[in-house]
């Protein structure tokens, strides 16, 4: 493990683009297809990267080893023979190190007082993520020792998962008896769904870096075009459109003759696979957040009053009887910037829960959507769904947001480490997802924008 114990990141940070937090996950469910034949571009030939065994297993036991192992099919020779090697001494003693962070919950002093095992999982594996692709900023495979230290580390990360277990009453047939009915362990129903899809959704992330080790294009340094380059032959090339925070990543070049139309056509069947790799992360962290529980912290700093939350302007906007437009709210208010969306975002969720808070006040120990049922028609339940469509929609249309306040908090108070796993996993997944994409778009404009200024 080649991370620097010094450094502790905080599984809520926003980071910078390298370490792929575009958006660290706060929407509801926005995008939540499921996954198309487009996963079949970017897989290859052989075996799913997922292997379930179907047969030996007691029912009184976990389900152990069923998650024992990430399995890439990777391209590159080398792989191969790196992975019959056995660990070395170097890595024995920093896997004991990181066990024992876990156990400490990265309190060094050991008097009780560190983090929850919940969060200090989730520091682990946002960590282990910024240590591996925190410096992968182009279109190329992992470096081997990267890839090696990614798939042993997820894999005893997530073997904790094996031994979260529930209980269910399952009825058992007895020779010459009458049935009999007796309570079985199996995974946890959101451990069971969603980790196997996770695990795929990583492999085929790998698999599209895998896929684009020889290519027609290359990268320099931005502002420090290479002058071994064939005749200088993209100078004066446009660059990417980027935002001024982004300076600091490669730029993609491109022949003068721009790309050839299977190169173009592999670029865009990977974008596309790996846009569908990034809904289906998105969603389910959106999932896993909104079966957080909401910390009691949270609770007792909302407003009174939604009203005053949101603002005169919106709440007009949304009171009024007339049929209610989210999209047309937020272009009147000319949103400029991710700050004032991530504010704007916050405003509303904690006006969507205060209208909550005040219907469910009749039924305390009722779910949300039995209020909604009982109460249709009140005006607090009509304002804390509205304000639910308004803050998806904002979400939707500002996707690098970063977390609200509810989220944040969330993940630092909670407990469950099947959610904290489940939830940082499918956020890193997004990350890269969102990282690949955003690569292979600045291939695809680099080449069309060379393409247009030769033919004019």
């Amino acid at each position: 493990m080649d991370l620097d114990q010094s450094t502790t990141v905080e599984s809520t940070q926003s980071g910078s683009s390298s370490s792929g937090y575009c958006r660290t996950n706060s929407e509801i469910s926005g995008f939540s297809e499921h996954l198309t034949d487009d996963f079949n571009s970017c897989s290859s030939e052989t075996s799913s990267p997922v292997s379930w065994p179907v047969t030996g297993r007691s029912p009184f036991r976990p389900t152990l080893s069923r998650f024992g192992a990430i399995r890439h099919d990777h391209k590159l020779e080398k792989d191969d023979k790196l992975n019959d090697q056995k660990p070395t001494d170097l890595e024995l003693e920093m896997m004991k190190e990181r066990f024992s962070k876990l156990l400490l919950g990265e309190d060094m002093s050991g008097s009780g007082k560190g983090v929850s095992t919940a969060v200090t999982v989730s520091n682990a594996i946002t960590n282990l993520y910024v240590s591996v692709f925190g410096q992968h900023q182009r279109l190329e495979p992992l470096y081997s020792d990267k890839k090696r230290m990614w798939k042993r580390e997820m894999t005893c990360l997530l073997s904790v998962c094996n031994y979260i277990v529930e209980f269910v009453p399952a009825s058992q047939n007895l020779q010459n008896k009458p049935s009999m009915e007796m309570m079985i362990s199996r995974l946890r129903s959101d451990i069971d769904i969603n980790l196997p899809a996770l695990i795929k959704l990583d492999a085929l992330l790998i698999e599209i870096l895998d896929s684009f080790q020889e290519t027609e294009f290359w990268y320099d340094e931005q502002g420090s075009m290479s002058r071994n380059s064939l005749s200088g032959s993209f100078r004066g090339a446009p660059q990417p459109q980027r935002k001024e925070d982004k300076w600091w990543l490669p730029l993609p070049c491109v022949p003068a003759g721009g790309l050839s139309e299977t190169t173009k056509k592999h670029l865009r069947q990977k974008r596309d696979s790996a846009n569908q790799i990034h809904k289906a992360a998105m969603a389910i962290n959106s999932s896993i957040l909104s079966d957080m529980t909401i910390p009691h912290s949270y609770i007792s700093s909302l407003p009174k009053s939604g009203r005053t939350s949101v603002g005169d302007t919106i709440y007009r906007s949304m009171i009024s009887t007339s049929r209610f437009s989210a999209e047309y709210l937020l272009d009147c208010l000319d949103i400029s910037s991710e700050h004032e969306a991530l504010e704007l975002a916050d405003r509303i969720e904690a006006s969507m829960y205060t209208w909550r808070q005040k219907a469910c006040s009749n039924y305390p120990k009722s779910s949300w959507e039995i209020v909604k049922e009982k109460m249709e028609g009140d005006k607090n339940v009509v304002l804390a769904e509205r304000a639910e469509i308004l803050l998806f929609s904002l979400k939707q249309r500002f996707p690098e947001l970063a977390q609200t306040t509810l989220d944040t908090s969330k993940i630092q108070y909670n407990k469950d480490v099947g959610q904290a796993i489940l939830e940082s996993y499918s956020r890193v997944l997004e990350g890269l997802a969102y990282n690949i994409v955003g690569w292979i778009e600045d291939v695809l404009f680099v080449e069309k924008s060379m393409t247009n200024q030769q033919e004019s």
